[in-house]
């Protein structure tokens, strides 16, 4: 795929032309020119998800209007299995109208649909579609689930994990895992020790979707993975917390080694105290050791940035991991622009920052932002 190309215009006309070459060549009576026309004046000025749907509305329009017999047509134009753990988006794109088929409009053919979106995610990924199953059947699908966590492809091991995210992005929430993870977790147990990268990825993101509402949970679950660690269960374990650890969550820490603080701050300024929106603020600061021992250190700064209503609301962000050596001291700084993204709008008025070392507030300064 280009990496000049947005994501969204790959589903164009082109598309439409290709898939209904491939769908004309195993189902003749399909009408792909009406097919075609269909999609091509719906596509400007659509997003990518909207894009989608008009693929696969289309889809049901031309295709058999029994969905078994449309689900069969539509098989036999998939591609061979991917070879690799990665290449779902790159090389299984133009899938997505055919995974959402599923999801839309399979719902009432359990049986038929659960083995479609076995064999789309060896292709591309079923983790979307899933999840409305997920919802209206959950018992159902959890029990295919715990098959195929043992199913010899990675693709649908990995799905097990993914599927079942509680916060998957683009995903739509699983409110269930969100109030109880625990049938997630029962399938996460089964997959934390997968021989593929791919696969344990995934689970990390999974716990780390449930750190949002249930941190207390996988902290305990991580802590008993480790009593008999392994180099991937460590891996995991980090990626996992990574969301606590970002807000020093004190458990999250401990478990990853990282001890009280004996430490503290000199000098902490920021400069300057008044700046305009668009320029920015140096963070400057000594961290001195106050043990004889080493100690290694996640140092962070948080900035709690003021909102439309006046309140605000703290940031972290990471500066770096340290060893300290006994009574050793550091200096560090840190220029921070504040520049427009489109993740947050600023307002004026006065900024705390806090200097966080292993997740405890070590001291403060604040600056005050004008708006032009």
């Amino acid at each position: 795929m280009s990496e000049t190309k947005l994501f969204k215009d790959y589903y164009d006309e082109e598309l439409a032309r290709w898939l209904a070459a491939r769908i004309t060549a195993v189902h003749p009576t399909f009408d792909g020119q009406a097919f075609v026309a269909q999609i091509s004046p719906q596509l400007d000025g659509k997003e990518m998800k909207a894009r989608t749907l008009v693929f696969t509305q289309a889809m049901r329009d031309h295709l058999p209007p029994e969905y078994p017999a449309a689900w069969a047509v539509l098989q036999a134009t998939l591609d061979a299995e991917l070879t690799e753990t990665q290449g779902v988006f790159n090389d299984g794109w133009h899938y997505w109208p055919v995974a959402q088929f599923i999801e839309l409009y399979g719902l009432d053919d359990f049986d038929v649909s659960m083995a479609a979106m076995m064999e789309i995610t060896k292709r591309h990924t079923a983790e979307f579609a899933i999840r409305p199953f997920l919802v209206r059947y959950p018992d159902r699908t959890l029990a295919v689930l715990h098959e195929w966590v043992h199913h010899e492809n990675p693709h649908v091991r990995r799905l097990v994990s993914e599927g079942t995210r509680p916060r998957l992005p683009w995903g739509m929430r699983l409110h269930q895992f969100i109030a109880d993870p625990t049938p997630t977790l029962a399938l996460l147990e089964a997959l934390k020790d997968d021989p593929a990268e791919y696969v344990r990825r995934s689970v990390a993101n999974h716990l780390n979707d449930i750190t949002k509402d249930n941190p207390t949970v996988v902290i305990e679950t991580l802590a008993r993975w480790q009593k008999t660690p392994t180099p991937e269960r460590e891996w995991i374990t980090r990626y996992a917390l990574r969301s606590l650890v970002k807000a020093g969550d004190p458990a999250a820490l401990r478990l990853l080694g990282y001890g009280d603080v004996k430490a503290r701050l000199h000098t902490l300024t920021v400069v300057p105290t008044v700046v305009n929106f668009g320029e920015s603020v140096c963070i400057e600061f000594e961290l001195q050791s106050e043990s004889e021992e080493a100690q290694d250190l996640i140092v962070d700064y948080v900035i709690h940035f003021v909102k439309a209503n006046g309140r605000t609301a703290p940031k972290v962000f990471k500066l770096r991991n340290v060893s300290l050596d006994g009574r050793q001291h550091i200096h560090i700084r840190k220029q921070h622009l504040l520049k427009p993204i489109t993740t947050r709008r600023y307002y004026p008025g006065l900024h705390r920052v806090e200097v966080q070392v292993n997740g405890q507030v070590l001291g403060e300064v604040t600056f005050e932002l004008v708006m032009a």
